[in-house]
């Protein structure tokens, strides 16, 4: 694994329950922390259930649960990132009293641009910012270019599912398993494909990347354009593996988010979970 800092910038210019949309699998009362994580696009919160007992005591973790898959499979869909955006926010707000905890947030694909436009918002609602913003294999909001991927049939878009790397061969040849995780991919994919991000002044907590050395997605060389978004300064974190790393390098993924949020913590990993 391979880690530089990039600069800081500087800047001229300044209903839902959280119940429905968290998941916290292994709740710590006495953290000082909480990283809340928000999965790729057709993704669900069990992404992250394995990072949970890898974390610190001092950390605990929550995942965002989009609608329309895993427990929530039979809730409507969120069609635009604004609606989806707003909903988080409503869940995240009550983990982000000061005088609490700290938070963290982490996205992965597109989970990232959910990640920044949640920091925006939780901004612009004067709540405080978060302690860091971790991004991951998916380039900066501001570059991204508009996608047709949600336009294509079904062979179509597994075929993108497939050479991504994120969804077993035998998932997408399953005609039930393909009735059941196709109409959320597609929903996620029109929502991102279909963001134009607002003109915003930059955010001022420093930005986290995250990428694999082999992504076709999003490399290390694109990586520059998320330090321009922030006055907070930017640190780019390179692991083996393409899109999905975060798999195989889990370990080391979480290792490295821990130093980063809190180094006192890092020593207080915890062992592997015994549960999935």
């Amino acid at each position: 694994m391979v880690t530089y800092d990039r600069g800081a910038t500087t800047s001229n210019g300044s209903g839902t329950s959280g119940a429905r949309w968290l998941r916290c699998w292994l709740p710590r009362p006495a953290a000082s922390l909480r990283l809340i994580c928000l999965p790729h696009a057709g993704g669900g919160a069990a992404t992250y259930r394995p990072w949970a007992g890898l974390l610190p005591p001092g950390i605990e973790l929550h995942a965002v649960q989009y609608p329309g898959r895993e427990d929530r499979f039979t809730d409507p869909m969120v069609d635009t990132m604004d609606e989806l955006v707003a909903h988080i926010a409503d869940a995240v707000t009550p983990l982000t009293d000061p005088a609490d905890r700290r938070y963290a947030l982490f996205g992965h694909s597109m989970g990232s641009a959910v990640a920044w436009e949640l920091a925006h918002e939780m901004r612009r609602r004067g709540a405080p910012a978060p302690l860091r913003l971790c991004v991951s294999g998916r380039v900066a909001p501001t570059r991204a270019r508009p996608g047709r991927v949600h336009l294509r049939d079904d062979d179509g878009l597994c075929a993108e599912l497939g050479r991504l790397g994120g969804t077993h061969s035998e998932v997408l040849a399953d005609t039930d398993m393909r009735r059941a995780i196709l109409p959320c991919v597609r929903n996620d994919y029109r929502l991102i494909e279909t963001h134009r991000p607002a003109a915003r002044d930059p955010l001022d907590c420093p930005v986290e990347i995250f990428t694999g050395d082999a992504d076709p997605e999003f490399g290390p060389d694109q990586a520059g354009p998320w330090g321009e978004l922030t006055t907070g300064g930017s640190r780019v974190h390179v692991f083996p593996g393409g899109h999905f790393y975060l798999g195989p390098a889990r370990r080391d993924v979480v290792r490295t988010l821990v130093a980063r949020l809190d180094p006192s913590l890092a020593h207080s990993a915890g062992p592997w979970p015994s549960t999935p």
